[in-house]
């Protein structure tokens, strides 16, 4: 085995434990490992069939995951210049942030259908579950604010003491 077969062995290894982590947390396992791969791998974007050969699985396979990946925000769908072909990102300025922080639709959805049960349904229990419910999401909306931006503060500090650490272990003693 050269050292290219070695270190794609390596990624393929990495994708797998990367996206156990995921579908541990409620991803589908063949979405968990094509975002995966996107993630780790070193291209910007990728066409359906460059992800299948990556990944050593099918075009369906793939097509089915990027759909879910689309509805959940972690991929984004585009079009490279000059072909007809659609090609899948990440956000790559700010990954994470944008996956985790930049949920105000979803949460505005929930707190407005909740509003819309507590208009409509008489007092009670089901009734103060939904109170409950858009005050939470309101609180969540306001605190997603202020962590969005104490992120933004502190992610390329945090970054660069990664980065730090990992060529301080790279060197020779």
């Amino acid at each position: 085995m050269d050292g290219q077969d070695a270190e794609r062995r390596r990624l393929r290894d990495f994708v797998e434990q990367f996206a156990l982590i995921l579908s541990s947390s409620g991803l589908q396992r063949m979405s968990a490992r094509v975002f995966s791969y996107i993630l780790v791998d070193d291209e910007e974007t990728y066409t359906a069939a460059e992800i299948a050969e990556g990944l050593s699985i099918s075009l369906a396979a793939v097509s089915g995951s990027v759909r879910e990946l689309i509805a959940a925000g972690l991929l984004t769908k585009g079009r490279r210049p000059s072909t007809r072909a659609d090609v899948y990102r990440l956000n790559d300025d700010d990954i994470w942030g944008s996956i985790m922080l930049d949920r105000d639709n979803f949460l505005e959805r929930y707190r407005d259908t909740a509003i819309t049960g507590i208009e409509t349904l008489p007092a009670g229990p089901g009734r103060d579950r939904l109170v409950q419910t858009a005050a939470f999401m309101e609180f969540l909306q306001d605190e997603m604010a202020q962590l969005r931006g104490r992120w933004h503060d502190r992610r390329h500090e945090l970054s660069a003491t990664y980065e730090a650490r990992r060529r301080d272990r790279e060197a020779p003693h």
